[in-house]
């Protein structure tokens, strides 16, 4: 992709990045796009015939925690089967070379861990599709990056059509979404055979699953497991709101904030571009929506890069961690990682 990101943008934002010591990076499901998962936010946000979000409550988990897993077990198949792109490794690298560097990350989809991002510096506000705890009220079990796929067998996607799984020859958002629909409804109505049916497509049955053939606990033995993500209707992890703020709260000033593929209009998130600037923070948002500035829309000495964020971080960064491109393909991941 053609850089759109003007020379003097781009030379002001990396001499002042250059030297920044303290950077908050915030990031949405922007940040994903080039990776082609699909999403499920906002309006015509459908799951087979069900409103997404309906699907992302403890009411909806109480109710039918078979057709809620299935959704789940789905994002996590499809989020396995996506690669972390070279926004996901600009950011790791960006990490790893600035000791006050933190990420907050609204996704829940895996693929900075997978980028390699130093846990010590990724903080998940909402959760992650790889985590899980147990719901037995006397029981704290609760694990990290579980990448089992599918995590119970009564949850493996079907057989029997097109592969649901994105192409990786795309190198934008768009181009990866598109290869994406594609691969999930293929080239025509003909099933074939050994192929992963589109469970996302309700022409497409699913079993409806009894409590048994669900994830149990290991530990207590009874409880029965659910996704490690923050559903509508519950808090934020309290304990990492508490040292995000401290981060923010220990020095007098932080030096840059970076707005990655997010509208930033929903707090807490967009309240940390406040708290960012209250220190003295400059602001660079990368969007490929103009509109979508946060609240407080952009201010005298801020940055927008309109754009794809797997095309424009890498190049933003560059000065600072070198050429990712080269280096990811000379590790023998391509673009998109292994």
């Amino acid at each position: 992709m053609a850089s759109s990101i003007k020379s003097a943008d781009l030379e002001s934002f990396q001499n002042h990045l250059r030297y920044s010591d303290r950077v908050l990076a915030l990031c949405g499901a922007g940040l994903s796009a080039a990776s082609g998962l699909p999403t499920f936010r906002g309006a015509g946000g459908l799951w087979r015939s069900y409103d997404a979000v309906s699907l992302a409550t403890p009411e909806a988990f109480a109710e039918d925690p078979g057709l809620v897993w299935q959704f789940y077990s789905y994002r996590r198949h499809m989020a396995l089967q996506a690669q972390p792109n070279p926004a996901h490794y600009a950011l790791a690298e960006l990490a790893r070379r600035k000791r006050g560097f933190l990420t907050l990350s609204q996704n829940v989809d895996g693929l900075s861990q997978r980028a390699g991002h130093p846990a010590s510096k990724l903080y998940l506000l909402h959760g992650s599709l790889f985590d899980v705890k147990c719901t037995a009220f006397y029981c704290k079990h609760a694990e990290s990056n579980n990448f089992t796929d599918p995590i119970a067998p009564a949850l493996a996607i079907p057989k029997g059509g097109p592969s649901p799984a994105p192409l990786g020859t795309a190198t934008s958002g768009a181009g990866a979404t598109d290869s994406l629909q594609h691969a999930m409804h293929g080239a025509g109505s003909k099933h074939q055979s050994g192929k992963e049916l589109d469970i996302s497509d309700d022409r497409v049955e699913i079993p409806e699953l009894d409590t048994k053939d669900l994830p149990h606990c290991p530990e207590c033995g009874s409880g029965l497991l659910r996704p490690g993500v923050v559903w509508f209707g519950e808090m934020l992890p309290e304990k990492i709101i508490e040292e995000i703020d401290d981060f923010i709260e220990e020095s007098k000033k932080i030096d840059l904030i970076l707005v990655i593929g997010t509208s930033a209009k929903v707090y807490p998130a967009a309240g940390y571009i406040e708290k960012a600037r209250a220190k003295g923070a400059r602001v660079a948002v990368i969007n490929m929506d103009r509109a979508d500035t946060g609240r407080g829309g952009l201010k005298k000495g801020d940055w927008f890069f309109e754009g794809d964020a797997g095309a424009i971080l890498p190049e933003l960064l560059k000065l600072e961690i070198g050429d990712i491109l080269n280096t990811e393909r000379k590790a023998g991941r391509g673009e998109h990682g292994a």
